[in-house]
């Protein structure tokens, strides 16, 4: 095993480290030993030079972002042994298994201890997203142990980490590591949907509503329903289905509610109960003359780092009251954060300020979280970024 760079923590930061903690903060390390660089695995070492883990070096807040807790080789096999274990999660919980759904997670980062990096599986399509430097100087590796692993299952491997990493050598490289096909068609719970993976958000679809769509389909029959910050119209392709009379999709993106129409003509041919809207959320909210019965609030993060957390929470509580001030009495809003920074109690002091500010009575009906496949490390609860309410609006 070849010498490699070492980080060395202050006198009592390891604490969180011995009990199997993915991140290493800047403020808790004394010194680097070797000079690592962005991307190089380094082993970090306690103040009294005992061993505690291996992982990805990165400058910034996160600086090191650890993959084992064993002193071992990082070679292939450690990282087809990684792969492994997560693609066998997921068809231990049937994820390959279903005739309905054929979208899913394959890795996700902190919840495989593959911190960094985010694989989704799109119908024989892999998308892979790197989130660090590190993991991203692997993905020709992972991508050779990805195609070994799911054989005729794979169509395609491409990557789309231009979008979290801004890196001069990613914009010469090839995009598709494996094959190559111009979309992706999925079926989820037996609605299909097409996936923009190369130009759409994410890696092309919020895979983690998966189970909240498929909850709100229940709540819809001979409702009004709003779908805020739609996208690709999942939502609402799920309340057309749930018998809704009517179904508002808004999105400040012309290029996200085109997508809307195309997955909603994949699965109805009667398009009278939708109507879209290209505009902004508090703009629709402020514009609207009706009383929707059922409302979806499903906004991006509102805060990427601690910094911005205090103006996130103040977006949350304005955005919801919007939506409570246009809910019917008897109403249900669904409301989420994806937001990592945002914690679960942020986000219910949130949306308690909006029913507070609103007049309104409310009741919390169902909490809802991201969907098993993106599984939560329980040494990392950071690893719980999806926050969901399921309120009854009198």
């Amino acid at each position: 095993m070849k010498n490699l760079p070492r980080v060395i923590l202050k006198s009592g930061r390891d604490r969180s480290i011995k009990r199997y903690h993915l991140w290493v903060f800047s403020g808790a390390i004394k010194k680097n030993e070797g000079h690592p660089r962005d991307g190089d695995i380094v082993e970090v070492y306690s103040n009294s030079e005992e061993y505690l883990a291996t992982g990805h070096f990165q400058n910034g807040s996160i600086m090191v972002r650890i993959f084992s807790f064993i002193q071992t080789n990082i070679d292939i096999e450690f990282w087809r042994s990684k792969l492994e274990k997560g693609i066998n999660f997921r068809k231990k919980i049937g994820m390959f298994n279903s005739t309905e759904t054929n979208v899913f997670r394959l890795i996700h980062g902190e919840g495989d201890q593959l911190p960094g990096l985010i694989v989704d599986y799109y119908n024989g399509v892999v998308v892979l997203q790197c989130h660090s430097v590190g993991m991203y100087k692997h993905r020709v590796l992972f991508a050779e142990v990805i195609k070994e692993l799911l054989g005729n299952e794979l169509k395609a491997i491409y990557d789309k980490s231009e979008s979290t990493l801004n890196t001069a050598e990613n914009d010469k490289l090839p995009k598709f590591l494996v094959g190559d096909v111009e979309t992706a068609f999925v079926s989820e719970y037996g609605n299909k949907f097409e996936i923009d993976f190369r130009k759409g958000q994410k890696t092309g679809f919020f895979i983690d509503q998966r189970e909240s769509r498929k909850l709100l389909e229940e709540y819809c029959q001979n409702k009004k329903v709003a779908n805020v910050f739609s996208y690709s119209g999942g939502f609402s392709v799920y309340a057309a289905r749930g018998g809704a009379t009517l179904i508002d999709s808004v999105d400040v993106s012309g290029k996200a509610i085109d997508l809307a129409r195309k997955n909603m003509r994949l699965n109805f041919e009667d398009q009278e109960m939708h109507r879209y809207y290209s505009q902004d959320a508090f703009d629709f909210f402020r514009d609207s003359s009706e009383k929707y019965d059922v409302i979806v609030l499903d906004p991006p993060a509102f805060a990427k780092h601690r910094q911005a957390l205090t103006n996130a929470i103040k977006a949350y509580r304005r955005i919801n009251e919007a939506a409570l001030m246009n809910i019917a009495s008897g109403g249900i809003l669904f409301t989420f954060s994806c937001s990592q920074v945002v914690t679960k109690d942020d986000f219910r002091t949130a949306v308690f300020s909006a029913a507070a500010n609103t007049g309104k009575n409310v009741r919390i009906i169902h909490q809802l979280t991201q969907p098993e496949d993106h599984p939560i490390n329980i040494y990392h609860p950071e690893g719980e970024y999806l926050k969901g309410l399921v309120l009854f609006v009198e």
